[in-house]
Order: C-alpha cells, then structure tokens, then sequence
C-alpha cells in the first residue's frame, strides 16, 4: 500500500465506502475524468490491490442471527497444519484467520442457533482433529468498516 499514488488511495477510500458507485461519480468524487478513473480501478484490480465487491448480507434477516468465532487448538502439535483446507467444506465459516498466541486459528462463523452452533462445533472438531474454544458475538456495533487507506 505504500507504493499507491495519492489518486489511488482517494478511490480506494471511495471504493471502499460503496463499491456500487458509478465511474462517473467516482470521478467526480476524486476529480478525474470517467476514463481515467475506469483505467485505474482496472489497474487496481488487475494488481489485487481491489480483491472484488460483495453484498453485505444482514444475518438476522436472512435467519442466520447468531454470531461466534472460535478458536482452533491442534490436540496434536505435530499434526500437519492444514485445518483451513480441512474445514472449507463448512458453508457456515465466514472467516478463517491464523494467529499468533495459543490457539493457531479462529474462525468467524455464522448460524441459525445455538443448536447450529454446537453441531457447528461438533463438525469442526470430527474434521480438523482440534479442540475448540467459542466466543458467542452478543451485539455488532459497527463491521466491515473500510481501512483508513
């Protein structure tokens, strides 16, 4: 990020904050013409520095309300370390990151109840061959908020 231009970085911050904004307000926002803001973004993209745009889905309303993340322990330190690939088949993990600290990875998960989540937790366990430790998400004050660019 720190190879980016000035122009750049303004339409990453706008990109950001509404991926669904028009070239043409998107140009007007950082002052450039349609074109070259259409060139950039392209560059960006074909780059990676911009990975794709999505919908944020609000999980009450779609009946997925309950929220966690839970941390991945090896019970076998010497097992090979490949939990991401063991549990990609779970539709129900948004999110796997790999930490530092005790557990080696968390995952943010999403479900239905507490039923989904224990049987959640039981799948996670049968796959990866890990004890798991759950935090239970109670309110989401603010999420997926863009980075200060």
């Amino acid at each position: 990020m720190t190879n980016l231009e000035p122009t750049d970085r303004a339409i990453l911050r706008e990109l950001a904050a509404d991926g669904r904004c028009s070239f043409t307000d998107l140009a007007e926002r950082v002052g450039l013409s349609v074109s070259a803001v259409h060139q950039r973004v392209r560059r960006l993209e074909q780059r990676g520095v911009v990975k794709g745009y999505a919908a944020r889905l609000d999980g009450d309303e779609i009946g997925l309300p309950l929220t966690a993340f839970i941390s991945l322990t090896p019970i076998d330190p010497a097992a090979p370390d490949d939990y991401p690939k063991r549990l990609e088949h779970l539709p129900q993990i948004e999110a796997c990151y790999s930490v530092a600290g005790d557990a080696s990875y968390v995952l943010r998960v999403r479900v239905a109840s507490p039923t989904g989540l224990e049987e959640l937790l039981r799948q996670i366990r049968e796959a990866a061959n890990v004890s798991t430790r759950t935090t239970v998400v109670l309110s989401t004050p603010y999420e997926d908020r863009p980075p200060a660019v």
